[in-house]
């Protein structure tokens, strides 16, 4: 039996967190150039996430680290990464975020979701799904093509 592929994976696991923030798109560029922006998350991720200021990895090959997030507002939070080609899970006591991507003929298909972790957080999760998170997605996505297309 074969393995789902990436975004595949990572539309089942939005569903199981019922997240407020999950959309698909096509890139028309190969995966490897899309890859490049959302793997480098310390150089990117302040790019394409408008709240975060930093966002500090340790280096190393390792599929699973600690990082560091710092917001707009100078606040700092840790959280467990776990990144390997066409799949980055990004967890805090608050948040989880996930981006995923798959090769699709030339180009490649590319997901994020986002959700809140505290239950309580869950009517602020359905507001910010149903007012920001369709157009969050997708600026995110326009930023990661944007910035694929100059490396």
């Amino acid at each position: 039996m074969n393995a789902p592929d990436t975004v595949a994976r990572l539309r089942v696991l939005a569903a199981g967190l019922r997240a407020p923030l999950y959309a698909e798109t096509r890139i028309d560029l190969p995966f490897d150039q899309v890859w490049a922006v959302i793997a480098d998350l310390e150089g990117e991720l302040p790019h394409l996430i408008p709240f975060v200021r930093e966002f500090k990895v340790p280096p190393g090959d390792s599929e699973r680290k600690p990082a560091q997030a710092v917001d707009v507002f100078g606040l700092r939070g840790p959280y467990d990464v776990r990144l390997s080609p066409g799949w980055c899970l990004m967890q805090s006591r608050l948040v989880t975020m996930g981006m995923a991507a798959t090769p699709d003929g030339t180009g490649t298909r590319l997901a994020v979701c986002g959700a809140a972790r505290p239950a309580a957080l869950g009517g602020v999760q359905r507001l910010y799904g149903r007012l920001l998170g369709e157009r969050r997605a997708h600026a995110l996505f326009r930023e990661v093509e944007r910035r694929a297309v100059l490396r």
